[in-house]
């Protein structure tokens, strides 16, 4: 929904919406680990950025309907999936990886230098 949209109280444009991809995040000791439920995407219809502090992932449903049938029941009712991370300053932006198999987008952000535990050695003296 756009701000236009909600200033006049109108509702959402179809264009405008998106679904929510359900979202598992895992922490370690190296970072964050997300898996993103994406079906009915592909690769070529999926988008992973990083702008400042926001990890964004965006994708476009493409099922394959032929265009004379129309679907008798569809809980897909949504074009695109839309989720946004803000992310800790603990976290390495310049080195997340995506790897995108089966419908499942997993993304690793790892921790940043700074962050990692590092084990202090104690001098005698």
């Amino acid at each position: 929904m756009t701000n236009a949209n909600i200033a006049k109280n109108e509702p959402p444009r179809y264009e405008d919406s998106t679904m929510l991809p359900p979202v598992d995040v895992v922490e370690d000791d190296s970072g964050i680990t997300l898996y993103a439920d994406l079906p009915g995407v592909s690769k070529d219809k999926l988008s992973v950025r990083v702008e400042a502090d926001v990890l964004n992932i965006e994708g476009e449903v493409t099922l394959p309907f032929a265009t004379h049938i129309e679907a008798s029941h569809a809980e897909v009712y949504l074009p695109r999936y839309h989720r946004a991370f803000t992310l800790g300053q603990e976290l390495d932006r310049e080195k997340v990886s995506a790897e995108f198999k089966n419908g499942v987008l997993k993304l690793h952000v790892p921790k940043a230098e700074h962050a990692k535990a590092r084990k202090i050695e104690i001098n005698v003296g």
